[in-house]
């Protein structure tokens, strides 16, 4: 059949280990024609180009500036992206009849091309709901309920799900949220699509891991808990940082810190203040460089802004699972990643905010015999549950 994946993301390598290209390849290597429309920003001066890559057809279409932007510029170039997809789409894929319609959330404004193509083809629509917005900028602060900004987006995401046949949640805690919060869906529709990837074989070969440890300076003889991914208000960097400042005079215990983000600056400021002899901060690092680092680390952290009402479900969780690593969340209450990285015992979990929690669970990370049981258990765990296999499965199954 004919597969339509809209996405706001770049996609800029359909050949890559991660989410969406894994579970793209799944369906194309299941003989079905699959069809992307991704956005490609202004700022890269490229124009609109379709193309065939890897046995799919890409449609790279040219919006405004959505990442690295102003609250305007990017406020904007998401109100028109429905728009340029729905006119590229037509232009580009023209004669063509979609047969299903894959999207995710961010963003909620390409309810108007969901539902056109809904409309043209009698196409079936799989929402993979990945952030709910906007009650994730109200749980930040960014605005709040009353506002007219809060009504115009709630608005936008209910008539994004009310075109939505299926809505694929990463989580059962965020099944929960979506029915408690729009009892006007039914419980039939939703249902768990986790986060998924196609794992890839890690080796890990001692002689790599000195070399990529030396060439970063990173210690030997210390156990290293890596963080990698966005530095922004989701992730409540204020909390990581109280982290770094109780454990700066650890000897046993090394930090390594690898992103970008609103908050990246706030971060620098603490290492440029009170330089932690045992925290190292990275903007970015070369790709191989960066995936032969996080393989040769300890253990994994994932951090969650305390004031998120929405359950968050991080995917760079997929990535520590891969490399057989125990994982270390601090998070809010109302997201079950812990929860379920407890059950599966892969790793520790605390409520972000509490630092002495954190720091009783660093020590119990620091036991090479648990680690290596937890990281055992989280690779057999991502092969049982997280595989784009398994994602393709649960959506094909409305088509039997």
């Amino acid at each position: 059949m004919n597969v339509l994946f809209l996405s706001i993301g770049g996609l800029a390598e359909l050949n890559e280990n991660a989410v969406y290209p894994d579970l793209l390849r799944c369906f194309r290597d299941n003989g079905h024609s699959v069809y992307v429309v991704c956005q490609r920003e202004k700022r890269t001066g490229l124009p609109t180009q379709i193309k065939t890559e890897y046995g799919m057809q890409v449609l790279r279409v040219k919006t405004g500036n959505i990442t690295k932007s102003g609250l305007i510029e990017k406020g904007i170039a998401t109100l028109l992206i429905g728009s340029q997809f729905k006119k590229a789409i037509n232009k580009y894929f023209y004669g063509v009849k979609f047969d299903l319609v894959l999207y995710s959330t961010p963003p909620i404004t390409i309810a108007s091309t969901v539902a056109y193509i809904k409309k043209r083809d009698n196409a079936f629509t799989y929402l993979m709901l990945k952030d709910i917005f906007p009650q994730n900028a109200v749980d930040l602060q960014m605005f709040n309920r009353g506002s007219l900004i809060y009504r115009y987006f709630r608005g936008k995401e209910k008539r994004l799900y009310a075109q939505s046949d299926c809505i694929g949640c990463m989580s059962q805690a965020n099944v929960d949220f979506v029915l408690k919060n729009n009892p006007e869906i039914s419980a039939d529709i939703v249902e768990i699509c986790p986060n998924s990837v196609e794992p890839v074989a890690i080796e890990k070969d001692e002689n790599t891991i000195i070399k990529i440890k030396k060439k970063y300076n990173i210690p030997l003889d210390k156990t290293v808990f890596i963080y990698g991914g966005n530095l922004g208000k989701p992730q409540g960097i204020d909390f990581l940082i109280e982290c770094l400042k109780a454990n700066q005079t650890s000897k046993q215990i090394h930090f390594v810190i690898v992103g970008s983000g609103t908050d990246f600056n706030k971060l620098k400021a603490f290492m440029d203040t009170e330089k932690p002899a045992n925290t190292q901060l990275f903007t970015q690092l070369p790709k191989n460089d960066y995936e032969t680092l996080v393989n040769s680390c300890d253990v994994g952290l994932i951090f969650l802004d305390k004031r998120f009402t929405i359950p968050n479900f991080p995917s760079r969780l997929l990535s520590y699972m891969q490399a057989s690593m125990p994982v270390l969340a601090a998070t809010d209450v109302n997201t079950d990643v812990g929860q379920v990285i407890e059950n599966g015992g892969f790793g520790c979990w605390c409520e972000s905010g509490d630092v002495e929690s954190f720091n009783s669970k660093l020590q119990q990370l620091c036991d090479e015999e648990s680690r290596k049981r937890m990281g055992g258990k989280a690779r057999r765990y991502l092969e049982d549950n997280y595989t784009a296999n398994h994602s393709y499965k649960i959506i094909m199954k409305h088509f039997k």
